[in-house]
């Protein structure tokens, strides 16, 4: 048995997320069914986060266990064969087992995961943006949202920023980064953490977004984190502009993995 990893991009506009559903309108459920398609024998894979309907991927890592002997590079081309345009393998890896026999996992092997979230702040929305960029008219203070950023770092409990329904055994994460950039109109968010709860990143945006506006001011952040409330914190922000972009494993596995942005403000 051979355990293979994949690379996967998608664009998860008229997804509904990447985990199945019943309703089978999913990037794992169309991922299955090409691997089906070109394996000939039903795969099962394993994916590193599961991200929502309308969220992007740059960079997802799925893994799956199989009999067959094929060359890298045909699992990318023969897998792609039955792809929509919407969702690409960009490579593929068998992945042995490390000296102390420890299997690689997509989701338990990664030691972080970083996401972007691109919004457009222009009086006025972007058709060429749409579906892939958040939108917000008012003018945004990149300074304070930076400012207000500071407060996350570190180890803490994320419940403020934790959706209702999020299934996580604990809200406690290892922040290492968030950051704040403006590039003419785009201000991206990016985010490094051990983990990440259901929502947490759209939830941490829109708070943001509120200490931009100056609703409020940026030590408001810590007051968020510290009440644990999700009462406290902003409305949760529209998914378009969110990107899974990065999954940080150790450097034994030898992944092929992306090393360059798919968009310049990246």
């Amino acid at each position: 048995m051979t355990r293979i990893a994949l690379g996967v991009q998608y664009i998860g506009t008229g997804w509904n997320g990447y985990q199945k559903q019943p309703a089978r309108n999913t990037v794992q459920d169309r991922l299955e069914m090409a691997l089906e398609k070109f394996a000939c024998v039903p795969l099962h894979t394993t994916c590193a986060g599961r991200t929502d309907a309308g969220v992007h991927a740059i960079e997802q890592v799925v893994h799956f266990d199989t009999d067959l002997d094929r060359p890298a590079q045909s699992w990318v081309r023969g897998v792609n064969a039955f792809l929509p345009d919407s969702i690409v393998v960009r490579w593929a890896a068998e992945v042995a087992p490390d000296e102390d026999g420890q299997d690689f996992h997509a989701r338990f092997s990664a030691r972080s995961r970083t996401y972007h979230y691109v919004l457009y702040n222009h009086p006025n929305p972007s058709a060429l943006l749409a579906s892939r960029a958040g939108w917000v008219f008012r003018p945004l203070d990149v300074e304070r949202m930076q400012a207000a950023a500071g407060h996350l770092l570190g180890t803490h409990d994320f419940s403020a920023f934790r959706a209702s329904g999020c299934q996580a055994n604990t809200p406690v994460k290892d922040m290492h980064e968030v950051s704040v950039r403006r590039h003419g109109d785009i201000i991206v968010f990016t985010l490094r953490a051990s983990a990440f709860l259901h929502h947490m990143v759209r939830n941490i945006v829109g708070s943001l977004i509120y200490v931009g506006t100056g609703r409020n001011e940026p030590d408001w952040m810590r007051h968020v984190l510290e009440s644990r409330s999700r009462d406290v914190a902003a409305p949760t922000f529209m998914p378009d502009g969110l990107y899974f972009a990065r999954i940080e494993y150790d450097p034994k596995w030898q992944l092929p993995q992306e090393v360059s942005a798919p968009m310049p403000w990246l």
